[in-house]
């Protein structure tokens, strides 16, 4: 599989016969390459979404409407977006779907999701992370969390063996807070850090990850490098 990190909470997978797209906000991400929107956006067969905050939607209309990719996201936010002519497949906590033959499992979260519309913030349901499985390989991403006890529940039943986590403290777990959970919880050969680095106020290097999980390949990708996995 390939993992490309679009900067902040975004990145494009490419797994099995999908592309996926993850949270990608591009448009004024600070961190993202506008010549490169083009690149990061082709050939997506879906969207996924983890919630409705800004840095995670901004612009989703445009992707979804230039690539015909639907959008998955809890129910709430699905139906907002479904709502201004959106292709949405809205689920909920333990749902499955299939994005092609790439298993979306959608999985909890503890933040908080509200998106803009009209110039008002609206509740847009539960924060959520994804499970991704194909071919026996799982991919966790946590979306914007803090540490949490389903963490272990998740670990036990997915098997994730890489883990994308929201990183930057301020509005998530930071690095010492990733580190925690990863290892009290999860079994991951390789760990992802993101949602870091993309304003001031987050946390600008993944050394104490790095530090706190001997033995684990924690990855470091710059934005719009593809690693394989």
């Amino acid at each position: 599989m390939n993992i490309t990190w679009l900067g902040h909470g975004g990145f494009r997978i490419e797994m099995g016969d999908q592309v996926l797209l993850i949270d990608p906000w591009l448009t004024g991400n600070p961190s993202f390459p506008d010549d490169r929107r083009d690149d990061a956006i082709a050939g997506a067969t879906h969207i996924l979404l983890t919630h409705g905050h800004f840095d995670h939607t901004d612009g989703i209309a445009d992707i979804a409407k230039e690539t015909g990719a639907p959008i998955l996201a809890m129910v709430e936010l699905a139906g907002l977006l479904e709502h201004q002519g959106l292709e949405t497949i809205g689920f909920n906590f333990g749902g499955t779907v299939m994005a092609g033959d790439v298993a979306v499992s959608l999985v909890p979260a503890s933040h908080s999701s509200s998106i803009m519309i009209k110039e008002k913030l609206v509740y847009s349901g539960a924060p959520a992370g994804f499970m991704l499985s194909h071919d026996g390989r799982t991919i966790y991403i946590s979306g914007d969390t803090g540490p949490m006890a389903d963490m272990e529940w998740m670990a036990e039943l997915y098997e994730p063996e890489i883990g994308i986590l929201s990183a930057g403290g301020h509005f998530t777990m930071d690095m010492k807070g990733a580190a925690f959970v990863a290892k009290k919880y999860f079994n991951f050969k390789t760990v992802i850090p993101c949602h870091y680095k993309t304003f001031p106020l987050l946390e600008q290097s993944a050394e104490a990850l790095v530090e706190g999980l001997p033995g684990v390949s924690v990855t470091t990708p710059d934005v719009m490098e593809t690693i394989t996995l």
